[in-house]
């Protein structure tokens, strides 16, 4: 385990029970707390999307646009933010996808991406990989190209890599932790 791995681990609190029993809800808020740990954290994302080339940096709804931000300020590259449905003004381009239970939408701002940008798609969590597979679809439906996925962590037991491999048509996915 690297210096980086043990220091952001360290500051990721297990929340037992939580959002239902049975669950182990992996808690980020102590790691953005740590001045010195959400550092580590954004200069490894941002090193990350300027190894890739991207252009733009996409942040998913919520926790995306806490780290997606400051990550494209660090890479001196332009934020997107995707939201879900509703929630952003003018016009929009939108994405469905498949929860466990139903069905869900994102969206962006239809002018934010072009055929020039090269998008890194930055989240804390990478789980079943159905929002993120959603906002590959997103950027692609845009007219901008996926330069990849960077998490914080991959939950490599909910199978979200290889919802999303295909999806990433080649593009890298890095996740900085494994759990």
């Amino acid at each position: 385990m690297t210096g980086i791995e043990e220091l952001l681990l360290s500051r990721i609190r297990d929340v037992p029970d939580y959002p239902e029993p049975g669950v182990t809800f992996k808690d980020i808020t102590p790691l953005l707390a740590d001045p010195a740990a959400f550092t580590a954290l954004t200069d490894a994302l941002a090193e990350i999307s300027v190894r890739s080339g991207a252009t733009k940096i996409v942040g998913l709804e919520a926790r995306g646009f806490i780290l997606g931000a400051p990550v494209a300020v660090r890479a001196g590259l332009g934020f997107i933010p995707v939201r879900k449905a509703g929630k952003l003004p003018g016009a929009t381009l939108g994405q469905t996808y498949d929860l466990e239970y139903g069905s869900a939408e994102i969206e962006v701002h239809a002018e934010d991406l072009s055929a020039e940008d090269r998008v890194m798609v930055v989240d804390d969590v990478l789980a079943t990989g159905g929002t993120a597979e959603a906002s590959l679809q997103l950027i692609r439906r845009a007219g901008a190209r996926v330069a990849g996925v960077a998490v914080l962590m991959e939950l490599g037991f909910l199978g979200g890599r290889a919802r999303l491999e295909p999806a990433l048509d080649g593009a890298p996915l890095e996740a900085l932790l494994k759990v």
